[in-house]
């Protein structure tokens, strides 16, 4: 199972539903250049387009539902679906953040961004530091670091 086909494959299917979104997380960061083996899916969306975003997410094999998760007193809320390619062991994770008030300017700072497959809609650099600043992980420290690298080259 290749990531970035599922990825393209989402996208395409949120676009001819109309549901906005915005990338976010490990494959953000390899759209802003900054390679990294990224092993799942991260993606925003407002609340109202959640139970929508997830039936598009079953019809593509994406069936296997966790709880969902509230993460830093509720200001990150996650949706995880795991999708496992038949008659193999690969599985593929798509976790759909909620937009709350607290990460509303990541979904505002939201931006359309050309890469191979076509048009995506990505968090900005400033969007992905908000995110991150959140688990305070050492990779997150690192990231962060990279983005803001970025950010002041402009």
């Amino acid at each position: 199972m290749d990531i970035l086909d599922e990825l393209n494959a989402l996208t395409q299917k949120l676009k001819e539903e109309n549901i906005e979104y915005a990338l976010c997380g490990g494959l953000a960061l390899a759209i802003y250049a900054l390679p990294r083996a990224a092993l799942d899916i991260d993606i925003l969306v407002e609340p109202n387009f959640l139970e929508a975003t997830k039936r598009l997410a079953h019809q593509m094999g994406f069936t296997l539902e966790a709880a969902p998760m509230a993460l830093h007193g509720g200001k990150i809320l996650i949706h995880l679906l795991t999708k496992i390619e038949p008659g193999s062991k690969e599985a593929q994770v798509l976790d759909i953040l909620l937009v709350t008030p607290e990460i509303r300017e990541a979904w505002n700072t939201r931006m359309t961004i050309e890469w191979d497959r076509g048009s995506i809609s990505v968090v900005s650099p400033e969007g992905l530091i908000l995110l991150k600043s959140f688990r305070k992980s050492g990779q997150d420290q690192d990231d962060i670091d990279y983005l803001r690298s970025i950010f002041d080259k402009d």
